[in-house]
């Protein structure tokens, strides 16, 4: 194995860093500006049962921190993914393994696209984005009832033969809870965390910056609180969790390591610098040297026993 390769839940990644969910979309525009073939593996954007248009314009909005962004879960649906984006990025990147993110507004939804997503032979796990509001239940997102995270789990492990992680929402007063939940219903991993809750508003219209109102905040802000949440659930767990929040520097993978990692997702520093991933995988070694770390694999003994 090589200083950078890390196992998640059996599958082996080259190196632990993937652009997070819907920041590559599935791949083709990312692939005209780096070697999607250097990634560790590649996240597709949430997927949903019916192909869904999104929120309305502005969508994004930068922040003192951060970004801002409420884009909706624009995508084009799971039939769409599965004859079109997925087989594109199999005969292009064979060896690229593929994690599907799924979204959905029903447990029935979640469960369908979940075991359509599992079919595709290049998509290695599956990450639940459980952000979502549960229609069902008034729109409370699925991810902050644990009981709703544990159910959901157990549905999904049953209806597909491949790894699942489930993406933790941090908007909760305590995410271990919400852990341990998906632990219980079956979750071979986690990814954490998913964007917090926030909003801006413009001082000229005396309106929110963005259409929807609120959006998700991502970027440097959240970085701090990523690296306490992965620290409280790696107390709790064994599973495998893959870190994301205000990655932007070989630093900042290594201090998720530190914090209980086992890989990453680089979502906010792709809007800047196209080339953030591969940046980031290419200077890894070098930050590794310099804090007397042999090998990712070694980190990850070392800080988790």
């Amino acid at each position: 194995m090589g200083r950078l390769t890390v196992d998640l839940a059996g599958v082996t990644l080259d190196n632990p860093v993937m652009p997070a969910s819907g920041t590559a979309a599935y791949g083709q525009q990312m692939a005209q500006q780096l070697d999607l073939g250097a990634l560790g593996g590649l996240v597709i954007k949430s997927t949903t049962a019916e192909a869904k248009v999104g929120n309305p314009r502005p969508t994004t909005a930068p922040t003192t921190a951060g970004w801002l962004n409420a884009i909706g879960l624009k995508n084009p649906g799971i039939d769409v993914v599965l004859s079109e984006k997925l087989p594109w990025l199999a005969t292009h990147y064979p060896n690229l393994p593929i994690v599907g993110s799924v979204a959905g507004n029903t447990f029935d939804e979640y469960v369908a696209v979940a075991a359509k997503m599992a079919t595709a032979p290049n998509v290695k796990l599956l990450e639940i984005n459980i952000s979502c509001p549960n229609v069902e239940k008034g729109g409370l997102a699925f991810g902050t009832d644990p009981a709703m995270v544990e159910n959901l789990t157990r549905e999904i492990v049953m209806a597909v033969d491949k790894p699942v992680f489930m993406k933790l929402t941090p908007n909760v007063t305590d995410i271990v809870p919400i852990a341990a939940a998906a632990e219980a219903g079956g979750a071979s991993g986690l990814t954490m965390i998913n964007t917090l809750t926030g909003m801006g508003i413009d001082l000229k219209t005396r309106q929110p910056i963005l259409a929807h109102g609120t959006g998700g905040l991502s970027g440097k802000a959240i970085h701090p609180l990523a690296v306490r949440m992965i620290h409280d659930v790696r107390q709790q767990t064994k599973l495998p969790i893959i870190g994301v929040g205000g990655v932007f520097t070989p630093e900042d993978v290594l201090e998720f390591y530190l914090a209980g990692a086992n890989a990453v997702e680089v979502g906010a520093a792709t809007y800047g610098q196209p080339t953030a991933c591969t940046d980031i995988i290419a200077g890894l070694p070098a930050a590794m040297d310099k804090y007397g770390i042999e090998s990712l694999q070694d980190l990850i003994a070392e800080v988790q026993g």
